[in-house]
């Protein structure tokens, strides 16, 4: 048990405050909701926002996973923690003007694709590893643990 849990305690935990976030966001919505009783452009905006959010949270979840499970968890849950801090950024632009958004739009997807790149050098690992004998996990392990620190870079 202490093995699994050594394996995943990083994504576990990146995970539990994605889930608070999520939280965070529905009660802006209904914040918003309550304070107006008609539909306002506000609440438009806050509620598309969190559609948003909602919308792409089944991928972040399930690339964080497996570039965690496939390749190395702390690089993946690296670039899940900034994954939600742009996830945030976004959120806060799109409350404002739309436009202010799309900064943190397009950062998150570019560390969605780090995830997802990982996700496909994990599971190559493996195959190389099952049918030819080589692994080159410890190499691809330090590479990315490296490249993940260049997602910080704008």
């Amino acid at each position: 048990m202490d093995i699994v849990v050594e394996n995943i305690y990083l994504l576990v935990i990146v995970t539990l405050i994605s889930v608070l976030q999520n939280a965070f966001f529905a009660l802006k919505v209904e914040k918003e909701c309550i304070s107006q009783n008609i539909r306002t452009p506000a609440f438009e905006r806050v509620s598309c926002a969190n559609r948003n959010c909602m919308d792409s949270y089944p991928t972040f979840l399930a690339v964080m996973w497996c570039a965690g499970l496939c390749l190395s968890q702390a690089p993946a849950a690296f670039a899940g923690i900034i994954y939600l801090v742009v996830r945030h950024k976004y959120f806060v632009g799109y409350m404002g003007q739309t436009c202010q958004s799309t900064p943190g739009y397009l950062f998150g997807k570019r560390i969605l694709f780090f995830l997802v790149l990982m996700c496909i050098v994990g599971i190559f690992n493996y195959l190389l590893m099952r049918y030819y004998g080589s692994n080159y996990k410890e190499y691809v392990e330090t590479i990315t643990s490296a490249s993940s620190a260049l997602l910080l870079i704008p």
